[in-house]
């Protein structure tokens, strides 16, 4: 937080005069915060939010997003995340509708949205262990690929994202140019990340029609209620790129929570995965390019997680979640080399 910033709990009077104004209500009142896990970038508070006078007038369940102490650069603002989620939304992707932005800080010092909170649980330790029948389980990651299509249905050029700016002529090239130069900005050297790199250069496939993609699309970023999906959380590193990025990010090993039988996400094959997904988009899912950014999702992973790590041993952020993160690298290197092996052909 910056010295102006607050904690989002002592903003409970701005925030209300904020809603009320935004609402175009009479009064409002903000009480019950709650602060939700799993926001190591971003702050996430559930909220609510009695309305009077207006068509919004009653009470809601809010959940408000603001930026955390811990960063990653690559992140979007949160006025450009809540244009993603309006447009998402519109889509008929599952998200949470969006609400209201306060994109200058004037309620807690730094950037804020407020969106409709939904039920469900993200907690991936949780959901890969939940009993489910062959059949609920089935559906479930069906649902998932077809979520994901809905998204990647969303393609440019759009007015409403200029800001994501033109798509990149070749994302597997750009994804590559972006972690050398996170990684080179780093104190420390990482050797087999750098190997990794230099294999993924040599193999990426040939560029295809940009579509929105995620680029977290994972569990721990999916709001699941029992054997529905009900909302996808966190747009904040979306942009124009492959379609398989997203595909390959959800079925990377790394985001299984212990399950690495279960190829998709945890929860069930990655087949049924790609099934619901063929299904709802219309569009054949090439294996051999989710193998790719697969790979590349273990790169992008393990590069973050220097990243936290550096934090915390440079003494800027002495947090344990970004300690605990840095434990991870060592274990994300070595299947990168695994999926860059002699199995790998160049262009």
């Amino acid at each position: 937080m910056t010295a102006a910033s607050k904690p989002i709990p002592e903003t409970a009077d701005a925030l209300a005069a904020f809603v009320a104004v935004n609402a175009d209500a009479d009064a409002a009142r903000v009480f019950g915060f709650d602060w939700l896990s799993g926001g190591a970038i971003q702050e996430n508070w559930a909220i609510t939010v009695e309305i009077a006078g207006g068509a919004m007038s009653g009470r809601h369940d809010v959940a408000l997003r603001t930026d955390a102490p811990s960063g990653v650069a690559a992140s979007r603002g949160r006025a450009e995340e809540f244009q993603i989620l309006r447009v998402a939304f519109a889509a008929g992707v599952s998200v949470p509708e969006p609400l209201w932005l306060d994109a200058a800080g004037a309620v807690a010092g730094r950037p804020l949205f407020l969106m409709r909170r939904l039920g469900g649980t993200t907690a991936g330790h949780k959901l890969v262990r939940a009993e489910r029948a062959d059949g609920a389980r089935r559906n479930l990651v069906r649902s998932l690929g077809a979520e994901l299509a809905r998204i990647h249905a969303i393609r440019p050029p759009r007015a409403d994202l200029d800001f994501l700016g033109p798509p990149p002529p070749d994302p597997a090239a750009a994804a590559v140019a972006a972690l050398r130069g996170y990684l080179d900005a780093l104190p420390r050297a990482y050797p087999a990340l750098e190997w990794g790199l230099r294999q993924l250069e040599r193999t990426g496939p040939a560029p295809q029609d940009a579509v929105l993609v995620h680029r977290d699309y994972r569990i721990g970023n999916l709001m699941i209620d029992g054997d529905r999906v009900t909302g996808v959380l966190d747009w904040e590193f979306a942009g124009w790129g492959d379609p398989h990025e997203d595909l390959g990010w959800f079925t990377a090993r790394c985001w299984r929570f212990g399950r690495d039988d279960l190829e998709a996400g945890g929860l069930g094959t990655a087949e049924d995965f790609f099934s619901g997904y063929e299904e709802a988009s219309g569009r054949a899912v090439d294996r051999d390019r989710v193998r790719y950014w697969q790979a590349m999702a273990h790169a992008r992973w393990a590069a973050i997680a220097a990243g936290q790590g550096d934090r915390f041993v440079s003494g800027g952020e002495r947090t344990l979640e970004l300690a605990l993160t840095a434990h991870m690298v060592p274990e994300l290197e070595l299947q990168l080399l695994r999926e860059t092996g002699p199995r790998t052909h160049a262009r």
